[in-house]
């Protein structure tokens, strides 16, 4: 019986979520952050960032493996495959890719934060980007879209954790209104080795 008033309710978040989120834009100097799904790379190849497709799924895994097998970004040690993120695309939250020259540069992707009811507006997110398209706003592009598309989707919150020597990403987060709550000691281990995360969160 309560499932239509949640859904009513959600839109209604989703709507005003963009205000907000142009006027946070604009108190952290994001240059064009609503619209700043577009941008030209230090090399002068334009980015684009879209709705990942099934299609776009072997190169995800690619950009992934990548990351995992640098040791600077997540805790997982074991490489992915196709079958093992399928359901990215099938999830509540947008899953989007970023484009250049034709190829797949990097994703970003939110999941359930957990199973409960409760937290269904809350997605956990993740972001990726091939070495070579490091350093030239792809990043900023990719959230430019992502954060509004999650409020429309219905999201009020989307957190992530980071290894706290993970600069890039922190101030990523930061640039886009993300606030550092606080960090998790000795939070899991990667190689035999504990590691910390610092929690960021943006609220709708």
């Amino acid at each position: 019986r309560h499932r239509p008033h949640l859904v009513r309710r959600r839109r209604r978040v989703g709507n005003c979520a963009r205000e907000k989120w142009r006027e946070r834009a604009g108190e952290v100097g994001i240059a064009g952050a609503v619209t700043a799904t577009h941008v030209i790379s230090e090399a002068g190849l334009p980015a684009k960032s879209r709705p990942a497709t099934a299609t776009d799924l072997p190169r995800i895994a690619v950009i992934y493996n990548e990351g995992i097998a640098e040791r600077s970004a997540t805790f997982e040690t074991t490489p992915r495959g196709v079958d093992d993120i399928a359901d990215w695309l099938d999830g509540p939250f947008p899953c989007m890719v970023a484009e250049q020259g034709g190829s797949i540069v990097g994703w970003i992707h939110a999941s359930r934060y957990r199973a409960r009811e409760c937290y269904a507006g809350i997605g956990d997110f993740s972001i990726c980007l091939t070495r070579r398209a490091r350093g030239q706003g792809i990043g900023d592009a990719l959230m430019g879209a992502f954060l509004p598309a999650c409020a429309e989707a219905g999201s009020w919150k989307l957190v992530a954790r980071i290894f706290p020597e993970n600069a890039a990403s922190r101030a990523l987060c930061v640039r886009h209104g993300f606030r550092e709550v606080g960090t998790y000691e000795r939070h899991g281990q990667l190689d035999g080795l504990w590691r910390d995360v610092v929690i960021v969160e943006w609220l709708v």
